[in-house]
């Protein structure tokens, strides 16, 4: 045994996330489907080269914790206030209905009504993990189904919290002798002092600990200090006996409306992507497949069962009237009609407090398993199978409170506000950039949909939805810095027309080189100010303004003739002599046009 076990879970554990997900890509499954059978495979019932699953397992909630911090990036209160049709109609129906006809099904089969009432509500949650990953893969979170599909999610994560709460009150032998009422209302008042707590303390310290990480310039610090908002306000929850994931998610809504959102999204990213691949292994880890061998009968007439009513509800709901149409309903029914990861959860508390037996237990957690690592088999093959597209529909809700930008300026210094300006004149959605703290929380003031962050960063740009854009504007006053963000943008993203503002001529050479439209920041206003000094030195006012149109064209044409020498000094020297009597000649010519 090596002394170090940690590092040979860890090799272990990326080494098949290195091998099985780029083979489930190329044979279409998905991402998930990849991770889910490395899980199989080096799991108990496979190659049993990782045993203690229980740790791997704790580890890889941190995955979903981060997602529903992220989650809860993208949902300003605003924003909930324009989805509550879809998070508390729709989402609440889904829920109920999917609870109360899986419930009678597990009567059917022999269980008491307050036992299959929980399973009913473990069934009816979805994998979020899962469905947003599949969703993400697919370019379809903005989708009709897509945005739905997220409102149900988002109701069976808040929903997921008075489910757990319900079970020691269904299992009334479980229940201390001398509890009751006043037991339930301190528990309840309990949960609500503490979500109060969490959400007036991050209303009143996060931004201040956001500016002070961000002053310090180092980009580590800033990561640190995401995680730690992030893991500390999932901590605090958890010490009180609740989500986890719902301190997460609380946290990011609170920060959904600030400057520092997508630098934060972006810091925490690849973490989230990480342990979400760490929890899907997991996952295939603890599937117990001596369940499958020893009732396979069962196992997948129980399995059919889920997906088909959970499919039929979903596609019911997506088609009621003015709603999707058919191939939206069915791309949602596929998405979500697994069982999730939360029901792991339910199952073993209901065990604990005596609800249903081990046995049950078992057999609920590898039909929900199976079903979980179908999903990304049934949206492939859905999107085979079911073609045809319904006609274009209005989005179920609004889009973000800060419109989707057409133009994304990187800098918002003197010449980025005053871009920026013309634009809001004109009714053009942006967002800006800016690395200057200060520079960001003065321009909010204003109103001005500007966000913290390093616009040399790739994924802080995916962040921005700067793919969306049609124009990026760079105005930082670093031409190193300004280069490099010009190049990162030309190479990702072709297809968005780069405007950038040069300090010299080498520096226009440069951007010239990558082919972006270049700006000289002070040549246009010299012009301006020489024009006026030809005036007020008596020349007239047309002659001045011609020869400063003269002057422009033959600078224009000079600056693309030494682009072409620029990394030759000797031939640079030698243009512009020739530029220079060129233009005395110009000048001539039109003076003796003008005395003629």
């Amino acid at each position: 045994m090596p002394s170090h076990p940690f590092l040979q879970y860890a090799v272990v554990l990326l080494l098949v996330a290195v091998i099985a997900v780029p083979l489930a890509r190329r044979w279409r499954l998905g991402a998930v489907v990849g991770y889910l059978a490395a899980g199989v495979l080096v799991g108990p019932d496979g190659l049993g080269l990782l045993g203690e699953n229980d740790t791997i397992a704790e580890i890889s909630e941190l995955g979903i914790v981060l997602m529903l911090f992220v989650i809860g990036l993208e949902l300003s209160p605003q924003r909930l206030w324009v989805m509550r049709r879809q998070v508390f109609g729709m989402g609440s129906l889904q829920l109920l209905l999917t609870a109360l006809a899986l419930g009678a099904i597990a009567v059917a089969f022999g269980l008491r009504w307050k036992p299959a009432l929980i399973v009913g509500l473990g069934l009816a949650l979805s994998s979020t993990a899962i469905a947003l990953q599949v969703l993400a893969e697919r370019k379809e979170l903005n989708s009709e189904h897509g945005r739905l599909g997220f409102s149900m999610l988002l109701f069976q994560d808040v929903a997921a919290i008075p489910i757990l709460a319900l079970i020691p009150v269904l299992a009334a032998k479980k229940i201390a002798p001398g509890s009751g009422l006043v037991d339930d209302v301190l528990d309840v008042a309990r949960i609500v002092l503490v979500i109060g707590a969490v959400v007036v303390g991050g209303r009143y310290l996060l931004r201040p600990l956001f500016r002070a990480t961000a002053a310090t310039r180092i980009p580590e610090v800033f990561t640190a200090s995401a995680l730690l908002v992030v893991m500390g306000t999932a901590w605090i929850m958890d010490a009180a006996g609740m989500s986890m994931s719902l301190g997460a998610f609380l946290a990011g809504v609170l920060l959904a409306d600030s400057e520092y959102r997508h630098e934060i999204e972006a810091q925490i990213d690849p973490f989230k992507g990480l342990l979400l691949g760490l929890f899907f292994i997991s996952v295939g880890m603890s599937a117990d497949l001596q369940v499958v061998t020893g009732q396979p009968g069962t196992v997948f007439a129980l399995l059919a069962i889920l997906i088909v009513v959970k499919a039929a509800l979903l596609f019911g709901l997506a088609r009621w009237p003015g709603g999707l149409g058919n191939t939206q309903a069915a791309a949602l029914a596929a998405v979500l009609c697994q069982g999730g990861e939360f029901a792991f959860v339910v199952f073993t508390l209901e065990a604990a407090n005596g609800l249903i037996t081990a046995a049950q237990r078992d057999l609920l957690i590898v039909v929900v398993t199976l079903s979980m690592a179908l999903t990304p088999l049934l949206v492939s093959a859905r999107g085979r199978w079911i073609d045809g597209e319904d006609a274009p529909r209005q989005p179920a809700f609004e889009p973000l409170d800060v419109p989707q930008p057409r133009v994304v300026i990187a800098g918002f210094g003197r010449v980025g506000q005053i871009v920026a300006r013309v634009l809001r004149a004109n009714q053009i959605p942006f967002t800006a950039i800016e690395h200057s703290i200060e520079q960001v929380e003065f321009s909010r003031r204003f109103g001005s949909p500007i966000f913290y962050g390093d616009p040399t960063r790739a994924d802080l740009l995916r962040a921005v939805q700067i793919d969306k854009a049609e124009i990026f504007v760079v105005t930082t006053d670093d031409p190193e810095a300004n280069i490099r963000t010009a190049r990162l943008v030309k190479r990702m993203y072709p297809h968005v027309r780069v405007f950038a503002r040069a300090r010299n001529r080498q520096h226009v050479f440069r951007l010239m080189d990558l082919g972006v439209e270049v700006v000289r920041e002070t040549f246009h206003s010299s012009l301006v100010l020489s024009r006026d000094v030809l005036a007020s030195l008596g020349m007239p006012a047309e002659q001045a303004e011609r020869r400063i149109a003269l002057f422009r064209e033959h600078d224009e044409n000079l600056l693309r003739a030494q682009h072409l020498v620029y990394d030759d000094e000797a031939a640079v020297m030698q243009t512009a002599r020739e530029a220079r009597e060129d233009l005395e000649r110009l000048f001539e010519a039109d003076s003796s046009k003008e005395t003629s």
